[in-house]
């Protein structure tokens, strides 16, 4: 599991509650989100997708930003999506892994 610093932990369980729409995993545990920061009433998220093609992109950044806004200090949610470092299976938590492969896809 990741370190989280500045106090932002319960806006990463927040987003274990937001699911990938292809599999009924969270965002966290198949490891999109690479950092969250705090600044005043506003979060920064700093995520990737699993390809560059991938059809849920706006959905899942709606979704995300939704669930933040949930958050009674939340005002505003910004989110910047990455390439580097591109995802890969490594950056799924077991817990992702796990369902995966209950659902019969590899994970290795």
């Amino acid at each position: 599991m990741k370190a989280v610093a500045g106090g932002v932990q319960k806006y990463w369980d927040a987003l274990k509650e937001v699911n990938d729409p292809e599999f009924p995993i969270s965002v966290v545990d198949m490891g999109l989100i690479y950092n969250i920061e705090k600044n005043g009433a506003a979060l920064y998220v700093t995520m990737t997708f699993t390809a560059v093609s991938c059809a849920c992109m706006d959905w899942i950044k709606e979704d995300i930003e939704n669930r933040l806004l949930k958050e009674p200090e939340v005002k505003e949610v910004h989110i910047e999506v990455v390439w580097s470092p591109p995802w890969t299976v490594e950056m799924m938590s077991l817990k992702g892994r796990d369902k995966m492969r209950y659902w019969g896809v590899s994970s290795k």
